[in-house]
């Protein structure tokens, strides 16, 4: 099944999100079995990142929400917040 977790970077969290980004991406290559997508969520402007989005593939919500917990970004404490939910797809496809 397919779980859309909406991570919300804490404020002013812009500095170790840069420190914490090479390992991030480390792991989403690491893991593009189960990744499907993903993407920074971006400030208003549509200039600096304000948190992350990713569609991932799981069995359960359980087994979603502890994959997103490996997140070296949450690991690093950058995110407020990461709300993981059940998702379908219903348009579009994945590239």
């Amino acid at each position: 099944m397919l779980y859309a977790a909406v991570c919300i970077d804490k404020p002013n969290a812009l500095d170790l999100r840069m420190a914490t980004r090479p390992v991030h991406l480390k792991w989403i290559e690491a893991n593009l079995s189960t990744i499907r997508t993903a993407g920074p969520l971006l400030d208003p402007k549509g200039e600096n990142p304000i948190g992350s989005l990713f569609v991932v593939e799981a069995e359960s919500l359980e087994a979603a929400r502890t994959f997103m917990a490996e997140d070296p970004y949450n690991g690093a404490g950058l995110f407020a917040s990461v709300d993981v939910r059940p998702w379908r797809m219903t348009f579009g496809t994945f590239g």
